[in-house]
């Protein structure tokens, strides 16, 4: 049973990882559909990754800016408002702010189902994917908000599928780095939450470093304490 209790206007650590600690995540196609549907299922407006589905079909070079426009379709009417995200092989890391009545309930759901169904179609399985409902972690403060953001969007470093701190910052592009860093404009989240609390990103990648050197050295640390 469920004991966060989600509420508008507050902020979310969402995770969650493959049954049995499996990839999720197999190639290019896994990482690239998850991320379009971050976009296209945090709306009330039904069926767009099937719609996106099928205008890609035939328009095989078609940009997902080209199929918005195409369809005239407005994201802004949003469920949760995506501050930052990380895909690693076997799990994801989300920070989300609710908007709407039970938005990040409504959101999960979508998400979950939806990439559920792409990977077992694709790879002739069936069952859960995930291990169990996502897991969320309310985030009770400021402070905690923007460690937590550097968190998120180092993960991928800081478990290691980076071995460089400089190639990581080299932006893993299926995660909200390259948006916090300026190298990508996809509206995939909202950077102006975290980043109009420094004074410039060259501030902020400063923080992200700092911090993503100690958790990488705490989760080091770890193996030895279970040891």
């Amino acid at each position: 049973m469920r004991t966060t209790e989600f509420a508008n206007e507050e902020y979310y650590h969402i995770f969650n990882r493959g049954v049995d600690k499996r990839k999720v995540f197999l190639c290019k196609a896994d990482y690239e559909r998850f991320l379009i549907s971050l976009l296209l299922l945090n709306t009330t407006e039904g069926r767009l990754m099937e719609k996106w589905r099928d205008f890609k079909k035939f328009n095989p070079k078609a940009k997902l800016k080209d199929f918005l426009n195409y369809q005239k379709i407005d994201l802004a009417d949003k469920l949760v408002e995506i501050l930052c995200f990380c895909q690693n092989p076997n799990h994801y890391h989300l920070i989300l702010k609710q908007l709407k009545d039970r938005g990040v309930e409504l959101f999960m759901h979508k998400l979950g189902t939806s990439h559920t169904k792409f990977f077992n179609k694709k790879n002739d399985r069936s069952g859960s994917l995930f291990q169990g409902p996502f897991k969320s972690v309310h985030i009770s403060s400021n402070n905690q908000l923007l460690y937590l953001s550097a968190y998120v969007n180092m993960n991928y470093y800081i478990h290691g599928y980076e071995k460089s701190l400089s190639d990581a910052l080299g932006a893993w592009m299926y995660s909200s780095l390259p948006d916090y860093l300026g190298e990508r404009n996809e509206n995939f989240c909202n950077t102006k939450i975290i980043l109009d609390q420094f004074r410039n990103v060259a501030e902020y990648k400063k923080y992200m470093e700092n911090n993503a050197k100690h958790f990488k050295e705490k989760k080091e640390m770890e193996k030895y304490w279970l040891e």
